[in-house]
């Protein structure tokens, strides 16, 4: 057509495919036609199942605690990377003859790779929105407020998209390497192992393979993640549950009665404080007391301490217990109580009382279980307790929700983007020198 429209025409001709910004529009347009007429529109479905599979089993901890938020983020790394690395792997190797001919007829590789940048960007991005939109109403509620911009879900798309994107170019580089489908196919199992193994985030690698964590996605993926979900003020709940699981287990051991209510009248200890508070008996008869005594757990968990002497509050009770069925009660058990006592006045009382005071260095053998003394002290205090003091001890500076964090985990998913490009970019340049 070119030589039949004369002279004028085939200059044209040449010139427009000898301009490189010509010709990324002209394979744009042929890589838009490839996802409509060869079915890479199936790549968006895949991704739809696989968010909705991922957000079924992160939905009830991502956000909720710290070790499901870096669950979450872990699965959902997994999730970018998949994606990219399936987008690109083949789209070279399976036209590379058409790309050595087109080459020899004068395209610039330079406009070829910035073309499928351009289209695997827009596939990145549609990726990147079906997945959160499949994982939040899967059931994960995201926070509402970003960091970067004023809305978080804005915020994570853009390191989701950036994630994505760079797994996308680095399997373009691998496409551009591999001369066949299967060649592309057979590497890209082992490029994912090492993304995900080496992220240095879910698995604890030995101190050799440090050098390599950093050559990862994965690695600042993960880490741009966790930090934006604020992963390290997350309550850490592992510990708390193995505690419940452990209630049954019995504890013992050797007590003063001196460290014994050092410890009950420690009135700065919000704990002990909560027990200190409870009452023995609200204001009433002497029977209305003796009942509340009777069927109190806080009073049955105290049996074994020490009153004065060898004297223990269990004997004090059951002393009590045996005259309740004498004249004596009959007679006075309808006396009027003026005030309510509660267990912080009993040990006040017994702390300032010479005879108790006398016996401080006593030493008592007790043995109960850990559920009791979780019961004793309250059980959301506890877990609180442990959920904070494990949280700020699992702490990770590389998670923290700061704004220079994630501008450098951006910054090394761009650096990333450019490298892979450009590898792929300088590899194809070679394309020429294939032997067959």
């Amino acid at each position: 057509m070119a030589e039949m429209s004369g002279n004028g025409t085939k200059r044209e001709y040449a010139a427009r495919h000898r301009n490189r910004g010509a010709q990324v529009w002209i394979y744009l347009g042929k890589l838009l036609r490839t996802f409509v007429y060869q079915s890479d529109w199936k790549l968006l479905p895949m991704a739809a199942l696989v968010a909705g599979l991922v957000g079924m089993v992160i939905r009830r901890r991502m956000f909720l605690n710290m070790e499901g938020t870096l669950m979450g983020a872990f699965a959902l790394v997994c999730v970018c990377i998949w994606n990219g690395a399936f987008n690109s792997i083949q789209v070279i190797c399976r036209e590379r003859d058409v790309i050595k001919r087109e080459h020899r007829s004068g395209m610039h590789i330079s406009s070829y790779i910035f073309s499928h940048m351009l289209y695997q960007l827009l596939l990145c991005a549609a990726q990147t929105a079906i997945t959160l939109y499949v994982v939040q109403i899967t059931g994960v509620e995201f926070p509402k407020e970003g960091l970067m911009t004023p809305w978080f879900i804005v915020d994570m798309g853009i390191s989701m998209i950036l994630i994505t994107y760079a797994s996308d170019m680095l399997s373009l580089w691998v496409s551009s390497l591999a001369h066949t489908t299967t060649t592309a196919m057979t590497i890209m199992p082992f490029v994912l192992i090492f993304q995900l193994v080496f992220s240095g985030g879910m698995l604890k690698l030995p101190a050799w393979t440090e050098a390599l964590t950093p050559l990862t996605i994965s690695n600042p993926g993960l880490k741009v993640l966790a930090a934006q979900a604020d992963t390290n003020n997350r309550p850490f709940v592992t510990i708390s549950d193995m505690v419940e699981r452990m209630r049954d287990n019995e504890i013992g051991g050797e007590i003063t009665l001196g460290q014994a209510l050092d410890a009950l009248t420690d009135k700065e200890n919000p704990a002990i404080a909560k027990v200190r508070a409870v009452e023995l008996g609200a204001e009433g008869t002497l029977e209305d007391v003796w009942n509340v005594l009777k069927t109190s757990g806080t009073v049955e968990a105290h049996r074994g301490d020490v009153l004065f002497a060898d004297v223990t509050l269990g004997d004090a009770l059951d002393l009590l217990g045996e005259i309740e069925n004498t004249e004596l009660w009959a007679q006075y058990k309808g006396a009027h109580v003026g005030a309510t006592a509660t267990i912080g006045s009993v040990v006040d009382y017994l702390a300032a009382n010479p005879d108790v005071i006398a016996h401080r260095e006593d030493t008592y053998a007790f043995s109960t279980t850990l559920g009791a003394v979780i019961d004793l002290v309250g059980e959301e205090e506890v877990k609180t307790f442990l959920q904070e003091k494990a949280a700020a001890a699992s702490y990770v500076a590389d998670y923290a929700l700061t704004e220079e964090n994630v501008t450098e985990y951006w910054a090394h998913l761009i650096a990333f983007i450019i490298l892979f490009a450009l590898l792929a970019t300088v590899t194809l340049e070679f394309i020429d020198k294939d032997k067959r």
